[in-house]
Formats: structure tokens, sequence, C-alpha cells
């Protein structure tokens, strides 16, 4: 049997970055927070979000086919992913490392090929000085990051609290944890815990317990 060859894999990943953008844009518009609100007509959304009609029904369509948007004769609602983990309000929000990805992370690799042909950095570091210092040295930016870091954590602060004996203790001390994504699960699942964490976001959170990720 003879096999098929297509250009179709290569054409995937090598416009991969038209798909990426779609939801990276949909985060920075908070879009998902929106329609956690309720169902709403694609006028409605484009109308609360800014977006001018030329594109507005196409971006809409794009995140449907995606899967991150379901719709209903016109009217557009979140998928049950993006209703956990895209809504700003939510604890269980993961789209921090999506901000991040979108206005810090995608410049830099549109910056690849010099990286590779001078064996520079594209980050900060680029222009010298520490990248940590960088990124402490800017308010928001911080912000970002740390919000960045909490949303690569949140799947396994999820499973960490759902599956570990926590019954069989009474404290969690969480070191270096961004804004304190784990002790904050775990809290909410097992009330008798007592999360402490030395994470440098932590009083940003306010309370282990609280249940908003802002």
């Amino acid at each position: 049997m003879r096999h098929e060859i297509s250009p179709e894999p290569i054409l995937e990943v090598g416009l991969g970055f038209m798909a990426s953008k779609a939801l990276l844009t949909a985060v920075e518009l908070d879009l998902f927070s929106r329609l956690v609100e309720g169902p709403r007509t694609g006028g409605d959304l484009a109308e609360a979000l800014g977006l001018h009609p030329r594109g507005a029904a196409d971006f809409l369509d794009a995140l449907v086919t995606l899967g991150f948007l379901e719709r209903s004769e016109g009217v557009y609602r979140n998928s049950p992913s993006a209703d956990t983990f895209l809504d700003r309000k939510k604890a269980t929000y993961a789209g921090g490392i999506l901000e991040m990805a979108n206005s810090r992370l995608y410049p830099f690799w549109a910056s690849l090929t010099e990286a590779l042909r001078t064996g520079k950095p594209q980050n900060e570091h680029k222009h010298g000085g520490d990248v940590f210092d960088a990124i402490y040295h800017d308010q928001e930016g911080l912000e970002r990051f740390l919000h960045g870091m909490t949303g690569l954590s949140m799947g396994k602060a999820m499973v960490i609290a759902e599956r570990f004996p926590w019954a069989d203790h009474r404290t969690v001390l969480d070191v270096g944890g961004a804004v304190g994504c784990v002790p904050v699960a775990v809290a909410q699942r097992h009330p008798g815990t007592r999360p402490q964490t030395a994470a440098p976001g932590w009083r940003r959170r306010g309370s282990a317990t609280a249940g908003s990720n802002r």
C-alpha cells in the first residue's frame, strides 16, 4: 500500500501562530469572563469588547472552531474548559501564562532567527542586566510574571489538592510558588489545613481561602 504524504502537517505547524494569537487576543480582551455572565450574541460581544464589526464575527467563529466557545443560533457561550480556566474571577484561572505569552514571550519568539544566528538571548537580558532584576523593577511586569507562573501551576495544584492525603496534615508550606495557587487550592478543598507560603505574590492574594485569582 502506497503511503500518501501531505503538506497538511507542515502547514498546521507553520501557521499555528494564527490559532495561538486568536486565543491570546481573546484572553487579552477578557472575552471569557464576559461570557460567564451569560450567553451573548455576536453583536453584543463586539460592542462590549469594543470590536469593529468587520472582523468580529470571524474572530468569534474561529474561537468556536478551536473549541473555546460554543455557538447556537447566533448566541455564544464559553466551552466548559474556557469557563473553568479562562474566567479571571475564578480561582481556577490559568490564563495568566497566556497573558504573559501575549505581552512578553510572543515578541521574544519573533526574534528566534536572530537568537540562533547570534547566540544572544532575546529576553530582557538582551540589553544588559539581569532578567529577574528587570522583571522585579517593573510592577506591572512582575504581576504578569507571577500570574503567568500561576497559570503554569494551576493544573498541578488541583491534582495535588485532590490526591495528596491532606487529612493527615494540618499545615502546608509553599516556598517560591508565585502567588501561592497550591496552598489556595489545598485550602479550598480541605478547609482544615493551614496554608503558609513564602511566595512573593502572597500578600496580593490576601487570604488563602480567597475565591478570586485577582
